[in-house]
């Protein structure tokens, strides 16, 4: 049987947000390089995961690591895995990690991404925004 980061790669690679809603705790904690506090939820995350597969260009996972880190809402050590990637954002090379922690059922419970370099962090972050405000999901920018 696939454990859940083989499953959730292979979702994210069909672009599969059905499997991801199965994947996902209720509570869900997304820390995304661009936003300083999480977004929360697994309704806002299937949002975001809908504007990311909309986003990223020629998307890729590239490896795969387990192991145990601890998480940043509680502190306590939890079952993870290390999903490097690379894509494209707006003509911009990124190459990040998907940082997963589980559960004990072995569902995502807090999901950290890290993309570099911070040119791709700032394309990245106006694609993601736009995104999202086109899909109702956060108010625009005041000033927009």
């Amino acid at each position: 049987m696939a454990t859940a980061a083989e499953r959730f790669r292979t979702a994210v690679d069909t672009r599969d947000l059905t499997v991801l809603d199965e994947l996902f705790t209720d509570d869900v904690r997304f820390y995304s390089p661009v936003k300083f506090t999480p977004f929360e939820g697994k309704p806002m995350l299937l949002g975001l995961f809908g504007v990311l597969m909309r986003v990223f260009e020629d998307f890729r996972y590239i490896g795969h690591y387990d192991g145990a880190a601890e998480t940043g809402a509680d502190g306590v050590e939890a079952p993870s895995a290390i999903l490097p990637f690379r894509a494209t954002v707006n003509g911009k090379q990124i190459h990040g990690i998907d940082l997963l922690h589980f559960d004990d059922d072995g569902r995502i419970k807090e999901f950290t991404v890290m993309v570099r370099p911070q040119s791709a962090v700032h394309a990245l972050g106006e694609a993601v925004l736009a995104g999202l405000v086109a899909d109702g999901l956060v108010p625009a920018p005041h000033g927009r």
